[in-house]
């Protein structure tokens, strides 16, 4: 059994039976696995501090920064 098919099974014991309790999903690699391990009901997800920083990076946040940040250039004025 995977950890995927393990999360969902205990996930689905928990609600069924009604048991209070959190599960863990320990040492995400890679981003997927973080997204679908909270998918599937992770309460808390342990991953690598690169995959962490992950979850921020995507081509289109950069684009929109970069254009936000452009747009108040052009306004002259400054924080502080």
């Amino acid at each position: 059994m995977g950890g995927t098919q393990l999360i969902q099974g205990i996930r689905w014991i928990y609600n069924n039976y009604g048991f209070e309790t959190e599960i863990l999903a320990a040492s995400a690699r890679q981003v997927a696995q973080l997204l679908k391990a909270d998918c599937l009901g992770s309460n808390v997800i342990t991953a690598l501090p690169k995959v962490f920083w992950q979850l921020f990076e995507h081509l289109m946040t950069g684009k929109g920064l970069a254009a936000f940040l452009a747009d108040w250039v052009k306004t002259g004025q400054e924080l502080g």
